[in-house]
C-alpha cells in the first residue's frame, strides 16, 4: 500500500503562482512514476504533469513553460511549482504514483496507481 498526501492548493489571483507537494509513504520505491493530473468542473481528468525516478518529465501542452514539476527521491516527495496561473487552470488537482517509467522514449505505467482526495487550485481574475 502507498499512501499519498498533498498540500498546497489554495485561491490565487491570475498571475499568480502555487507550490503544491505531494509525499509518497509506504510500499513506494523509486520506480514509481509520480505526477499531477487535474479535474475542472464538467470535464474529464486530465494529465499535468508526470516525473520519474530519474527526472524525466512530460507536461501538458497547456501548462508548458509556466508549471514545473520536480522531485526529491530521497523524500519520495513530488512538487508542483505552478506560475503564471490562469482563470483556465482552475481545478482539482490530484496527486498520483504508480509503477513505470520510460523505455524507448515511451511512457509505460503497470501495477496499482495511487490517488489522493484532491486539492482545489482557484484562479481568479
Amino acid at each position: 500500500q502507498v499512501q499519498l498526501v498533498e498540500s498546497g492548493g489554495g485561491l490565487v489571483q491570475s498571475g499568480g503562482s502555487l507550490r503544491l507537494t505531494c509525499a509518497a509513504s509506504g510500499s513506494i520505491s523509486s520506480i514509481y512514476v509520480m505526477g499531477w493530473y487535474r479535474q475542472a468542473p464538467g470535464k474529464q481528468r486530465d494529465l499535468v504533469a508526470i516525473i520519474d525516478e530519474k527526472g524525466r518529465t512530460k507536461y501538458s501542452d497547456s501548462v508548458k513553460g509556466r508549471f514545473t514539476i520536480s522531485r526529491d527521491n530521497a523524500k519520495n516527495t513530488v512538487y508542483l511549482q505552478m506560475d503564471s496561473l490562469k482563470p483556465e487552470d482552475t481545478a482539482v488537482y490530484y496527486c498520483t504514483a504508480r509503477p513505470g517509467g520510460v523505455v524507448d522514449g515511451r511512457w509505460g505505467f503497470y501495477g496499482t496507481d495511487y490517488w489522493t482526495q484532491g486539492t482545489l487550485v482557484n484562479v481568479s481574475l
